[in-house]
């Protein structure tokens, strides 16, 4: 796995950790919040979801 990341354009390693990083913040908020692990996995895998498709979709940025 860390190979295929080593293999991805800066932009989306870049954005990967900021995604996961927010993404787990997130997670660790509704779970203070004591919304039930269910209801915050599924909040999560939903906003991951559209993650991974704004992921997909994003342009390479070319550079020289």
């Amino acid at each position: 796995m860390r190979d295929r990341w080593d293999l991805a354009p800066a932009a989306a390693r870049a954005r990967g950790d900021a995604g996961n990083r927010r993404l787990h913040e997130r997670w660790l908020r509704m779970l203070e919040r004591k919304k039930r692990s269910t209801i915050a996995n599924v909040a999560i895998a939903r906003e991951l979801a559209g993650w991974c498709w704004s992921l997909a979709v994003m342009e390479e940025v070319t550079t020289g």
